[in-house]
Parts: structure tokens; sequence; C-alpha cells
């Protein structure tokens, strides 16, 4: 009996389209729900500044290290049993760290998570290339890859709504019953494997994992550190030392993890520098734009996940239409390069056009959501329509392999010039602070009020101490001194407030230029078909499989 459909694209479809975009929703608001929590958290548990980020980054680290091989054993077992292991692993991990208040072991929990999530991630859209009609895979990958890219919002809306009514705790028990209902529904769709696997390339797993996490660990570290630390360099040059290993690797096998020749197919190729620079752009944006909104504008954490909003909007809707144009009119190059460029255009604009509130700019977000939306679906599609049927969760794999490291650059990239700017423009700040919060106090004790004097006095170092680290830091500074030297304090809050500033709207448009910068690549190297014209069956399925991307 013929299955009903709505609009051609029948009901198992649907259902299948709407658990795996559950599930992947659930992984990337994971990425970000915690950022909001944090303060929260350090309270609870102790934790210092270092493990403050590896709370957050932890997670990313194993997602990001694990993805290539989990996706590969997801096509060789079945897709679906996967999913389900993941999410209940997921679950499992999300539940530990309610009777836990060490810091470390905190950690350890999210890099379980981190390493469920990788079971989770590449079988999502694996599933829905292998298990929706041809005629319209392109419309799920769309949805797909729109829920993807507004998942970190919603993770920060989540947990701001959390946040306002319970305690830090509430986050974890929201994912991880989340992951348990997600994971019985997901018994309600059907499985797909590679239908002839050959051997699993262990050696190749590992030196992914090890190289992913080399790179992934540089990056991570280098705002903190800074780019000539040791960790950062043994970190960053092993790790691409490793990927060259990887790639000579796989070149001889007969089974590999990855056939690193799809990258000479110009679609699959572009695809993947495409999704990356999306996810440099995105994560960037958010790491500056989170802290501009609470720091500078006094948004809460709930008000600053709705005032992201319009980017889940313009990525939600251009996401359909621009894998429609790039699809129907053969335009993938003007697609990918179009949107990449309009996106650098609005980020580039926050950093040249001066603003004092968020409705002022909230029009650059707009263009830059739009080039993301536009781009995003189209860049998927190349890589997983270049992907032999049998491989979809590799080839998923790289493009969730390609949104962890641009995710992970972007923030590197945009920390370490907030770092080095703040740093360079708060000293002298700091030391003035310092010196008029000790003449405060020392007045204060010669005129008989001892007590108040000598807390001024011994506040001095610590202040200017925090004063140096970060704005957020200052601002707590601010909080304090503003009872007791309520002039000194509104000074340090202008002169604190104008040392983010400055590096911020660098930040803003080195991210606009390395994406204006990509677009012309994208432009020379994309093709202007998503599927080449040209395609040979592939060696064990009997399925077309594209082998190049033409221009035309």
């Amino acid at each position: 009996m013929a299955t009903k459909s709505v609009h051609g694209i029948d009901f198992r479809s649907i259902w299948l389209i709407a658990i795996s975009c559950s599930a992947v929703s659930m992984v990337v608001a994971a990425m970000a729900a915690l950022n909001t929590a944090l303060p929260d958290i350090a309270v609870d548990t102790g934790a210092d500044s270092a493990q403050m980020t590896w709370i957050v980054d932890g997670y990313t680290l194993a997602l990001a290290a694990l993805l290539l091989p989990a996706g590969a054993i997801g096509d060789r077992f079945g897709r679906r049993g996967v999913l389900i292991i993941g999410l209940f692993v997921f679950a499992i991990a999300s539940m530990l760290p309610i009777w836990i208040n060490d810091p470390t072991e905190l950690i350890a929990t999210r890099v379980f998570a981190g390493a469920a999530a990788a079971l989770i991630m590449p079988a999502t859209l694996s599933l829905i290339t292998s298990g929706v009609s041809e005629e319209r895979r392109a419309l799920g990958v769309s949805i797909w890859a729109a829920v993807a890219g507004g998942g970190a919002i919603a993770g920060f809306l989540v947990t701001g709504v959390l946040l306002e009514f319970f305690s830090w705790h509430s986050i974890f028990i929201t994912f991880a019953a989340s992951a348990v209902v997600t994971g019985l529904l997901c018994f309600t769709i059907g499985s797909s494997r590679d239908s002839n696997p050959g051997r699993f390339d262990v050696a190749g797993s590992l030196t992914s994992i090890l190289a992913v996490t080399g790179v992934v660990l540089g990056l991570l570290e280098a705002p903190h550190r800074g780019w000539a630390d040791p960790v950062v360099l043994i970190g960053l040059i092993g790790g691409l030392a490793l990927a060259v290993a990887f790639v000579f690797l796989e070149l001889r096998r007969s089974s590999p993890l990855l056939d690193v020749r799809l990258f000479t197919n110009r679609a699959f190729g572009a695809g993947s520098l495409s999704i990356a620079m999306q996810f440099f752009a995105s994560f960037g944006v958010f790491y500056l734009m989170l802290q501009q909104l609470q720091l500078v504008f006094d948004y809460t954490p709930l008000q600053s996940a709705f005032a992201l909003m319009p980017m889940v909007a313009g990525v939600g809707v251009f996401a359909l239409v621009g894998n429609w144009i790039a699809i129907r009119f053969h335009a993938l190059r003007f697609v990918i390069a179009g949107g990449i460029l309009l996106c650098g255009t609005g980020i580039a604009l926050l950093g040249i056009i001066e603003y004092q509130t968020y409705w002022a700019a909230i029009w650059m977000i707009v263009i830059a959501a739009v080039g993301i939306g536009l781009a995003t679906a189209s860049s998927t599609t190349a890589i997983m329509s270049n992907t032999p049927t049998d491989n979809q969760g590799v080839g998923s794999a790289v493009n969730d392999t390609a949104r962890e490291l641009g995710a992970a650059i972007g923030i590197a990239v945009a920390g370490s010039i907030m770092a080095a700017g703040y740093s360079s423009r708060i000293g002298p700040v700091a030391d003035d602070a310092e010196a008029q919060l000790t003449a405060a106090g020392e007045q204060r004790v010669a005129a008989g009020d001892e007590l108040t004097g000598q807390a001024l006095i011994q506040q001095a170092g610590d202040a200017a101490e925090y004063i140096r680290r970060s704005l957020a830091e200052a601002s707590a500074v601010v909080d304090r001194l503003s009872d007791q030297a309520g002039p000194l304090a509104m000074q340090i809050a202008t002169d604190a407030e104008n040392a983010f500033l400055e590096p911020m709207r660098e930040a803003y448009l080195v991210l606009g230029a390395v994406l204006m910068a990509s677009s012309a690549v994208l432009l020379w190297l994309a093709p202007r078909r998503v599927v080449p014209e040209k395609a040979e069956p592939a060696r064990d399925t009997g399925e077309e499989v594209s082998v190049g991307a033409t221009d035309d």
C-alpha cells in the first residue's frame, strides 16, 4: 500500500527528517549551552578560568576528533543502531554532572558526552541522504542544515530560559531527557549501512583522531596561552604533520577510512571549504556578540539568546532558497561564493560602522545570516551528493568535521585578537585604577576611616589584576567598587569598555575579510553543478557516483 505524502514527500521521510533534526539540534545546542551557565558552575564547583574553558571545550574536542571513525562505524554496522547507542550514551553522560562537584570530573563527563555526540551527528545526515528519495533529498538536507546552523542559538535560548527559573543542573537534565526520548523514537525509523565495508581502517582512525585532536587543541588553547606557547605549537604542528601522514596512509589503503581523492571533486572540496568558513564566521561572531550584548549592552543571557534569533530566521529560510537555486539553475558556484561574500560583508560592517545599541546593528546581523543561509544547505548537498552511497556516514563526518574545525578556528582567531587587543590597551587603565584606589584608601585612613581605607588599599592590587584579565572581570570590579568609590568605578567601566570595543571591531573586520577572500577562492573552485553530468558506476553497488566536477 502506498505511503501517504504531503506535497510529494511521504510521511516516512518527513518522520525520518524530524527525528534526525531533533538529534542533531541536541548535539549542536550542547556545544553552546554551557557558555551562559559557566558563572554559576564556577561558583558551585570552584572551577578556575582554565577549567571553565575546558568544561565547554572538552566536548568540542572529543566531538571533532571522533567524527570520522564514528561515521565509518555507522556505515559498517548500521546508522540507526549507532545513532540510538550514541543518544543513550549521551543521556548517561548528561546525567552524571548532577552528582558531580569537582571541576575535573565535570570536564571528563563533557568529554564523554562529546564522544557520544560523535556517534550521533554523522548518522543523522547520512540517514537522511540514504533514506529519503533522490527527488526530495535536497529538501531534507536543507532542513537538516538549517537546524544544525541554528542549533547553537537554540542552545543559548534553552539555557537562558532554564537559568531564569532553575539551577544549572537543569540544563543537563533537559539534555538527558531529550536524548532518551529521541533515542526511543529512533526505533520507528529505518536504517542503512555499507553493503561491502571491507576491513576497518584502524591505523587511519587513530591517525585522524590524533591529527584532529592536535589541531583543535592548539586552536582552542591559542587565545588563552598565546600562539607561541609550546602546547599550542606542538598541537598545531603535530596535528598538521599527522594530517599529512593520514593523507598518504589513506592513498595506500584498499579500504580507507576516508577516500581523500574525494577532495579532488570540486563540488566536494568547495562544499567542505564553504562549511568550514560558515562555522568560522558564525562561532567567531557568537564569541564576540554574546560578550558585546551582555557586557556592553547589559543584556541577560536570555535576552542575548533572543537577540541572536534573527540569525536563526535568516539561516533557516535562506537555506531552503539557496539549495533550490543551486540545484534548479545549476548555480552552485554563485550560491556558495555569493553567500560567503554576503556573510563576510555583514560581519565586516559590524567592525566598520559604529553603533550604540543592538537595534542599530540588527540589519548587519541579518545580512550575515542570509549569507550563511544561502551557502549552508547547498554546501552540504555538494558534499553528500558527491559521496558514494555506501559511505554516506563518512561523507557526513567530513561535513561535520569541517564545521567543528571552522568553529574552533573562528573562536581562536576572534579570541586571540580580543585578548591581544584588550591586553595592549588595558594596562594603563589597570595601573591608574590601582594607584587611585591606593590613594583613595590612604585618604580615608588619614581622615580617620581606618576600616574603609585599608579595605580599598587591599583591593587595589587584586582589582588591577582582574581588570587586566577581561571586560567581564573588570565589570565585576566596577560592581564591587560602586558603593566605595563611585566616580572611580565609572571611569574604570568606561575605559575598560573602550579597551574591549576597539579589538572587537578589529576582530569583526578580520573575520569579514577572511570570508571575502574565501568567497573569491570558492568562485574559482566550485563548479556550477552540484553533481557533474558525467558519472560512472560505483565499484560495488552499481549506483552512480560522481567522480569529478566540471565548470559547466
